[in-house]
Formats: structure tokens, C-alpha cells, sequence
């Protein structure tokens, strides 16, 4: 699997770290930095980079990370076509993937230990979208709104 990385001085350990397991994994990881720790970077600089790779890049992932992992999902979920997902645990980045088809991990490094991160990102990386209709009726719903601002139908009632 290929999997783009960034993140930004809060998380520059755990992105270390995650540069390491990804490749002994058998993983592809393609680092858009930082490459050096600097505690006045912008994550905004590293993390559109990795998401924008992950959106011209079809069967790829990505991991964006900083200190709480907040800002840098807000950031990836900036470009368009992709959906991002703060994962706390395991069971959050399983459903990210199972309901959601989200392509891009936000971790905050601040909050997750190297072996939780491990974890989860194992759990991200195996777990395929379900396909289900409605979590692809859900994903439509967001896909319209974000490509012309329809908003989705309010249900009826009797």
C-alpha cells in the first residue's frame, strides 16, 4: 500500500516513528514532511501536500498528523473528493474506513502513544469500505453538497 505522510512539529516523533513501522510493514510511505524538527512550522504546509497526493493518487492512503490531530483533518478534509477522520482508537479508524471510505488518518501526537498509533493505523490501513448502499447513499449526500452546494433532501413524514 502506498501511504502519504505529513504532519508538523507537534507530531514530528510520532511521524518519525510511522515513517520507520510503515516501510519494515512493506508499506510505500512517501513523506511530505517536515523532514526537520521546527517548532514554528505550519502543518498546513505538509499536511495539503499529503492529502493532495492522496487525491490524485487512486488506491493510496494517507496519515496527517500534529498535536492533537483537529486542525490537520480540517485541513485534509479541505481537498476536495477526500474525506479525513480523527481516529482516537482502533474501532474509530475501522469505522472510518468501513463507513465513511475515508482515505486519510488524522492522529494527534500529543494524545497517542507510539504503540495506540500503531495500532490504529494497522487497523486503517487493512480495512476496506463496505460498499453498503447506505454509507454510499451518506457519502453521496456529502460529494453533492461539496460539488455544488445541494443540500440533501429533508425526509417526509405522513
Amino acid at each position: 500500500m502506498r501511504v502519504h505522510i505529513g504532519g508538523d512539529h507537534a507530531a514530528y516523533d510520532l511521524q518519525q516513528h510511522l515513517l520507520s513501522f510503515l516501510a519494515e510493514q512493506g508499506h510505500e510511505v512517501i513523506n511530505h514532511g517536515p523532514d526537520t524538527y521546527d517548532a514554528a512550522d505550519d502543518y498546513p504546509v505538509y499536511v495539503l501536500r499529503a492529502a493532495e497526493a492522496v487525491a490524485a493518487d487512486p488506491g493510496s492512503l494517507g496519515i496527517v498528523l500534529g498535536g492533537s490531530g483537529n486542525g490537520e483533518q480540517i485541513a485534509a478534509n479541505k481537498v476536495k473528493g477526500l474525506r479525513a477522520a480523527l481516529c482516537l482508537t482502533p474501532e474509530f479508524a475501522e469505522l472510518a474506513r468501513l463507513h465513511n471510505d475515508a482515505r486519510v488518518l488524522s492522529l494527534g501526537g500529543r494524545f497517542t502513544a507510539l504503540e495506540e498509533a500503531e495500532q490504529i493505523v494497522k487497523v486503517f490501513l487493512v480495512t476496506e469500505f463496505t460498499g453498503e448502499a447506505r454509507h454510499q447513499r451518506r457519502i453521496d449526500m456529502l460529494e453533492a453538497y461539496e460539488s455544488d452546494g445541494t443540500l440533501p433532501p429533508l425526509p417526509s413524514h405522513p
